[in-house]
């Protein structure tokens, strides 16, 4: 359950980056440690980016490759300058008495860091994803605890990593788990039917509601007002031939594309004659 505090937006290749330095892991290694990177709203924390950090764990002691920390963060500084240090993360499902002192170093770094923890191990058959933010507990004068406070997680992405994510979720129902990438004509086709779906829901929505089978909800009929009012006002003819000059236009980059890339592979043949 979380509680009141900031919400914590994750894109997916931050949990990409995450379960690929896990499976990179050196031998012997329990689970893998890193930085976050992000932006800081007044009310949300996004986390965009990420690195591991290499550490070495025992039952005893830990220890964190500090510098190489501050220097991974300097290079990611030059490339995005926006992202600053939000927290860090760490695989594995418990918090343990050595991430505490690891969010004792990161607290240095940032102003209330977050603690993200990713069950890659899928102990409850499912990859757990959970955000902590730290506050301390006891009685002031003696000794003072840290407890791990939940967060609530919410998952976005850009339009670029969506295609990523969509070609993920075909590859579940592919029997050999491999999917290829869709030409651009494939994706414009499939698009194109998606919408379509959308607008026969939104149709069968309003005849319903005119006949009086579903009962008409304010919100609904504002977004739908709000819809009609962003179609561009544009005759039938005029849109079908502005959207057969952008097909052929992208026909030509497609032919272009394949013919360099032909004219390439033949001059690589010639060289080695």
């Amino acid at each position: 359950m979380a509680v009141h505090g900031p919400l914590v937006k994750i894109h997916p290749v931050v949990l990409a980056s995450i379960v690929d330095s896990y499976e990179r892991r050196n031998e012997g290694a329990s689970r893998v440690i890193g930085t976050l990177l992000g932006t800081i709203e007044k009310h949300s924390v996004e986390v965009t980016n990420c690195f591991s950090v290499p550490h070495n764990e025992s039952e005893d002691e830990v220890a964190v490759d500090m510098e190489f920390a501050k220097n991974m963060y300097e290079l990611h500084k030059k490339v995005s300058p926006s992202e600053v240090i939000i927290g860090w993360y760490a695989t594995g499902f418990d918090i343990t008495e050595h991430s505490v002192l690891i969010h004792e170093y990161y607290s240095r770094e940032a102003s209330n860091p977050i603690h993200l923890t990713v069950d890659t191990a899928l102990q409850s058959n499912k990859m757990n994803i959970r955000a902590y933010v730290s506050s301390q507990m006891g009685v002031p004068g003696k000794t003072v605890g840290v407890m791990f406070t939940p967060l609530t997680v919410k998952y976005i992405y850009y339009d670029t990593e969506r295609i990523g994510v969509d070609l993920l979720q075909r590859t579940r129902a592919a029997p050999n788990r491999t999917n290829g990438l869709t030409t651009d004509l494939a994706q414009v086709g499939g698009a194109a039917g998606r919408i379509q779906e959308m607008l026969s829901t939104v149709l069968t929505y309003i005849e319903d509601v005119m006949s009086g089978k579903v009962m008409a909800d304010n919100s609904v009929g504002r977004y739908l007002m709000d819809l009609v009012n962003k179609v561009p006002k544009i005759s039938a003819e005029d849109f079908e031939s502005m959207l057969n000059s952008n097909i052929n236009d992208l026909l030509m980059v497609t032919y272009l594309a394949n013919l360099t890339q032909a004219q390439i592979s033949l001059n690589e043949k010639l060289v080695v004659l």
